[in-house]
């Protein structure tokens, strides 16, 4: 495939980008509220996309069940999702959280064999998948054991909600939202997300005090047009042109990345086995990115 190099440039960068963004989101929950600073993530997201679609010709709500998927992926994405990572992460570190995000791939992977033509689970991919897993729950045992407490417990409990609902949206945009414009998915989403979010922020979170520093609006403003604006643009574009269970191993990738900017930044812990765990999940994407996919119905390997 003459474009590889460019899909895999594009993984690498959306690695690093959303590697970061989790300490992002803890640092701003200092300043903001969780449900008021997704909101606002996703409203200055939004306005960014809208800005820029008529240069790229984004025609709104033309292809079949377009705004069905504007609903389904503004509430289970950019609404539940990313509201159970904000407020899991007042108590659950950065590095933990992405781990946590992390079982992702495994999720769609198991979706997509079920739900997507072409796209069953090879041996060689379970096994990668399976490895990547093992690392993710390798690197979770340690810091788990290493936070205790009953509310980190329940807060991680409570954040497997996240990635569960993301591979249910991201496995019904990869059936149905082959002829819909990337920008077009991301920002009616997006702008789903802002309103449902912006009304639970105002109903449960109007008392609570918040502070516009320069911290917290660097915090929001870093996630909203890189972490958000600048990636989810290009993730959904990667979507449109590869299959759902190897865009989905980018969710491998990040947790290292995170970890590291946990550890030097925020100084969160990085013990051996979170480094063995590490080298697991490297292991498992490489593997499960490497294997064969079945012939997709346009004939060509992937």
């Amino acid at each position: 495939m003459k474009q590889r190099p460019l899909y895999a440039a594009t993984i690498a960068l959306l690695v690093i980008i959303w590697g970061t963004t989790w300490a992002a989101i803890r640092i701003g929950l200092q300043g903001v509220p969780p449900f008021t600073g997704a909101a606002i993530r996703f409203a200055v997201a939004s306005a960014v996309m809208l800005a820029v679609a008529p240069k790229f010709g984004v025609k709104w709500g033309r292809q079949p069940r377009e705004k069905t998927l504007w609903a389904m992926n503004g509430v289970l994405f950019f609404c539940v999702s990313y509201g159970v990572v904000y407020w899991a992460e007042q108590w659950v570190p950065s590095g933990l959280s992405s781990v946590l995000f992390a079982s992702f791939p495994l999720m769609v992977a198991i979706l997509a064999h079920f739900l997507l033509p072409g796209e069953r689970l090879t041996p060689t991919a379970t096994v990668g998948v399976l490895l990547g897993f093992a690392g993710v729950a390798t690197i979770y045992s340690e810091d788990f054991a290493l936070l205790g407490g009953r509310q980190v417990a329940f807060a991680a409990l409570v954040f497997l909600i996240s990635p569960i609902c993301c591979a249910v949206a991201n496995t019904y945009v990869k059936k149905w939202g082959g002829e819909i414009h990337p920008i077009s998915l991301t920002t009616a989403s997006m702008l789903v997300g802002a309103v449902v979010l912006g009304t639970i922020a105002a109903t449960v979170e109007r008392d609570l005090p918040m502070t516009f520093d320069a911290v917290s609006v660097g915090c929001i403003l870093y996630l909203a047009i890189f972490g958000t604006a600048v990636t989810f643009g290009l993730y959904f574009w990667l979507l449109k042109k590869l299959p759902a269970t190897k865009v989905s191993l980018i969710a491998y990738g990040t947790p290292v990345v995170a970890m590291t900017v946990g550890c030097v930044f925020l100084d969160e812990p990085l013990t051996m086995r979170i480094a063995i765990g590490a080298i697991g999940v490297l292991a498992g994407t490489w593997i499960a990115g490497r294997a064969k996919q079945r012939v997709t119905a346009a004939g060509e390997r992937v």
